[in-house]
């Protein structure tokens, strides 16, 4: 089915240009796939017009200043269709913003750029990466990421409407666009998210679903023959149908049916052909994740009426079309709204300073007053216990910082208690406590799409939970944003929940990951100046772990102030004279159990040191002569213990020390019969000290 274009020739009307806007879009991004003989050109081929109409016509977005706080968002779930983005991006002129945040005159996305399409250190990598290239709002690439951030940017925009706007100053109303494929749609966090979405009503959230009904393996039907609307329908959204995705009118229609609905989130269907124009690829899975050839890309152009060798070309006109469309409507709509703020400020002062402290990712002023100081205690409190008590503190004195947990909350103890934290229910959106649900790994991505909208946004579960959060965690250390994830029930701890509940291997495997920065404190006041590192860390996401079981809060005038957290590792219990013949060192619960086996050491003359070791990111990022003063090489009697998986800790015990941990799974008992099936008791600690010392 032959595509028809405009002769680049034959300029003549308003439609002849949106069709040379689109074409060029279209072949920008075939030309760029040919070139790095990679990358995926059906999808813009036949998504350029829907995009181009969203762009030109509908989306609040100024070109000129990308980091408009009230700007639409666009997300490219689909991240393989990366270059119909990046087209987008570069003919809308989009400035590119600096490491400092400041709006430059180079463009976002250059013609230099799309020619270096999935090359070394460009801006125009496979997939979208937020961090490197300006425009991208979020990374995307595995699927039905992009669907679940996009829910998390849309409470963003409710959230912040409903808690800053004021009669005659809608300073917060933006709307955001998802574009999705077959592949977003299966995906399960793209289901998860959608039924929040639905449940929550979220009117601002418009996903455009692309069924050109072809995935890579080949037809759709082979693996997806679901009634799509009917089940959207089902979770409580407005579906609207396109039946052609070059019918300019018919888009324009469906993008007025979503900005008219206010009371449910929309799904636009777009029946689109993959490869569009393509004579031998056009409805193929060979146009999905492969070039074209040179053969077919002439035959293409042909068919688009587009000077067949030609090759990166803009024709007359386009770049006017969209600095005359989006960039037009963008600088409109942005200087009204910097009006209307200018006026916000002087009005309403307070919230207005509120507001540039929370886009500029700084904390407000006092942000750690009235933090909890918990007093020794043998029994002690568990350190989600604290985390709990902490969190409100912190929360009172952050106006943006909002979170909630998977259903989980009563456990995890991450309810905002405080008087007017409030819950964000559909249609009452001011308060600070989400609902996520039953749907860990949707809550991963709205988090990180919420705090992609610069609210300081954290998540709660069990530990053993993250494996259904990873993906959205691990995008959230790629995209270096400062996101919370709190886990709680960190260990065989768990008890008699059993081995299905009690986390062994996540330690080890989340501090593999790079950017992520966990944290595992050991007793209350550790988890207190564990927040005030989470809180102030800016470029990577968190891990806070905590127990389920009480732990003793230690006498912090006989041992080191819990304050050494912030450097990952910290003498808590020395030596006399400093000169150890032993080191025990722990994180979390286990922190403890080394003190005792010290006490026990010391009474029998044993010389020990214990290094409390909450987070080995932060005590990797300090100097050599800190890190040799925490466990002097000389010393080489060492002993590690964690309720986890051993790996790692080889490389602070060295090949003479010995590691207490977990070799297998867990068991179904009470805890204190668990702590004695796996060897957790401070006689064992002390036993494993002898042992290396070879006494």
């Amino acid at each position: 089915m032959p595509a028809t274009g405009a002769k680049v020739s034959q300029v003549k009307s308003q439609v002849d240009v949106d069709l040379l806007s689109i074409n060029t879009i279209r072949t920008l991004a075939i030309d760029a796939v040919q070139q790095a003989n990679s990358g995926h050109p059906g999808a813009p081929m036949g998504l350029a017009p829907v995009v181009y109409e969203l762009w030109q016509k509908y989306l609040r977005y100024d070109p000129a200043d990308p980091t408009w706080p009230n700007r639409d968002r666009f997300v490219l779930s689909a991240g393989h269709a990366s270059m119909l983005l990046y087209a987008t991006l570069h003919l809308a002129g989009v400035r590119r913003v600096n490491a400092k945040g400041e709006v430059t005159n180079d463009l976002a996305v250059s013609m230099e750029e799309i020619k270096r399409f999935r090359q070394i250190d460009s801006r125009t990598p496979g997939h979208p990466e937020s961090h490197l290239t300006t425009g991208v709002e979020t990374t995307t690439g595995p699927l039905g990421q992009g669907a679940g951030n996009s829910v998390g940017m849309a409470i963003a925009s409710k959230w912040l409407g409903e808690n800053y706007n004021r009669p005659g100053f809608e300073i917060f109303d933006f709307n955001v666009y998802a574009v999705c494929g077959d592949g977003d749609l299966m995906e399960g966090v793209a289901s998860e998210a959608a039924s929040l979405a639905g449940h929550l009503k979220l009117s601002n959230l418009c996903w455009i679903y692309d069924n050109n009904r072809v995935t890579l393996d080949g037809p759709a039907e082979w693996s997806f023959s679901e009634d799509v609307a009917t089940r959207f329908a089902g979770y409580g959204w407005n579906v609207t149908h396109v039946t052609d995705a070059n019918d300019l009118e018919m888009l324009a229609r469906a993008y007025e049916n979503f900005l008219k609905t206010n009371d449910r989130p929309t799904l636009i269907i777009i029946n689109s052909h993959i490869g569009y124009g393509s004579p031998h690829k056009q409805d193929s899975y060979e146009a999905h994740g492969e070039p074209l050839g040179e053969a077919e890309v002439k035959l293409v152009k042909r068919n688009y009426g587009w000077p067949e060798d030609a090759k990166f070309l803009v024709p007359d006109g386009v770049y006017d079309r969209f600095k005359n469309g989006v960039g037009k409507r963008g600088a409109e709509a942005h200087a009204a709204w910097l009006s209307k703020f200018e006026e916000y400020k002087k009005q309403i002062p307070q919230q207005a300073d509120q507001i540039n402290c929370m886009l500029a990712g700084k904390l407000p002023d006092g942000w750690y007053k009235d933090l909890p100081n918990f007093p020794a205690d043998s029994k002690g409190i568990a350190t989600r216990e604290s985390s709990g008590k902490t969190l409100n503190v912190l929360a009172k004195n952050i106006p943006w910082l909002i979170g909630g947990s998977a259903d989980l909350a009563k456990s995890n103890k991450t309810n905002l208690t405080f008087d007017g934290a409030g819950d964000f229910y559909p249609n009452e959106y001011r308060g600070r406590n989400i609902h996520f649900g039953v749907r860990e790994h949707a809550m991963g991505a709205i988090v990180n799409g919420m705090t992609l909208s610069k609210l300081r946004s954290f998540s709660a579960t069990f530990f053993n939970f993250s494996d259904y959060m990873r993906p959205a965690m691990r995008l959230g250390a790629l995209m270096e944003i400062p996101a919370i994830y709190i886990f709680t029930h960190d260990s065989v701890g768990v008890g008699e929940d059993g081995p299905t509940h009690q986390p062994v291997e996540q330690l080890a495997s989340l501090r593999a990951m790079p950017n992520m920065l966990i944290l595992r404190p050991g007793d209350a006041n550790e988890v207190v100046e564990a927040y005030k590192v989470i809180l102030q860390h800016q470029h990577g996401p968190c891990c806070l772990v905590l127990t389920r079981q009480a732990v003793p809060t230690l006498e912090r005038t006989k041992y080191a102030p819990a304050s050494g957290v912030a450097k990952g590792a910290y003498v808590l219990a020395e030596a006399p004279g400093g000169k150890p013949d032993v080191i025990l060192m722990a994180s979390g619960s286990e922190v403890s159990l080394c003190v005792d086996a010290y006490e026990k050491l010391k009474a029998e003359g044993i010389k020990a040191r214990v290094v409390s070791m909450p987070s080995w990111e932060l005590f990797e990022q300090q100097s050599a002569a800190y890190k040799a003063s925490m466990l002097p090489p000389e010393v080489t009697a060492r002993v590690a213990v964690e309720m986890a998986s051993t790996f790692g800790w080889e490389r602070y015990t060295g090949a003479k020390g010995k590691i207490l941990g977990m070799r297998s799974f867990g068991a179904s008992a009470p805890l204190k019969d668990l702590l004695k099936k796996f060897g957790f008791s401070a006689d064992n600690v002390v036993a494993a000290a002898r042992e290396v010392l070879g006494k």
